[in-house]
């Protein structure tokens, strides 16, 4: 990761927690009762997910495989702890944490089974694994449908650099097969509201132009965004990426 790039990322990844802030929370108290008191985020990147319990938890910590990103979470993140390793293979001791979860993660891992399983290893008897939110590009819906090409567009660009794009609707099986119990998965709902938002509109594109710009000319990706942006200030837009969370008990 380009150390340049990082603040940029950091933006985005704290758009995306707030996006799941209200059910991660609603969650938790739900399934654990109280806030858990060791923690652990598998792929913690720019850390804009585990500040929520850096100063609520007797341990936060997280494991990020780019060091760079670590860097710039651990300047940030307080008395949480960071540490560069690979989520498949965790170097942490079996049955430590209260919790272990993950954020926009799985889809991007070779293994997403073997990250679960090792997420569960970590956790003691009766503690809790969680994927927080895993996106399903399969779903997705985009309209005014001037702009439906969008989403099989990202599809196709997530699955050439290696991602799963249809992640989230596989997430159920993924706990159960890991041996979790009390397995829960659902589905976060979407909502569309003015006023416009341009600093999250020119996040969300910046993305996609990365994305597509190998797959779209310079034009074409213009006109796309001019079209997208009128349609979110007219108040016509709709676009839902089916977003999907799934929540796992150990040993229970």
């Amino acid at each position: 990761m380009n150390a340049q790039d990082i603040p940029q990322l950091h933006a985005r990844y704290q758009q995306q927690a707030r996006w799941t802030q209200s059910l991660r929370r609603s969650l938790l108290q739900r399934v654990a009762g109280e806030p858990p008191q060791r923690v652990l985020e598998v792929g913690v990147g720019t850390g804009a997910v585990l500040a929520d319990f850096a100063h609520r938890s007797a341990l936060a910590l997280g494991v990020e495989l780019d060091w760079e990103t670590a860097r710039f979470a651990r300047a940030r993140l307080g008395p949480a702890a960071l540490l560069q390793g690979d989520g498949l293979q965790l170097p942490l001791a079996t049955g430590a944490f209260d919790l272990a979860y993950c954020h926009f993660l799985l889809l991007w891992v070779s293994e997403p089974l073997q990250a679960v399983r090792e997420m569960a290893r970590v956790v003691r008897r009766a503690g809790w694994v969680a994927a927080f939110a895993e996106p399903d590009y399969g779903g997705r819906i985009d309209y005014p449908s001037e702009l439906e090409p969008l989403g099989e567009l990202q599809r196709r660009a997530l699955e050439q650099q290696g991602a799963d794009p249809l992640m989230g609707r596989k997430l159920r099986q993924l706990f159960q097969r890991a041996g979790l119990a009390q397995v829960e998965a659902g589905l976060l709902g979407g909502q569309w509201r003015l006023p416009f938002d341009e600093a999250s509109f020119s996040r969300e594109w910046q993305t996609l132009r990365a994305d597509l710009r190998a797959d779209l000319p310079l034009e074409r990706l213009d006109s796309l965004q001019a079209l997208d942006r009128a349609a979110w200030q007219a108040g016509e837009r709709i676009l839902f990426v089916p977003t999907f969370y799934a929540v796992g008990r150990v040993g229970a």
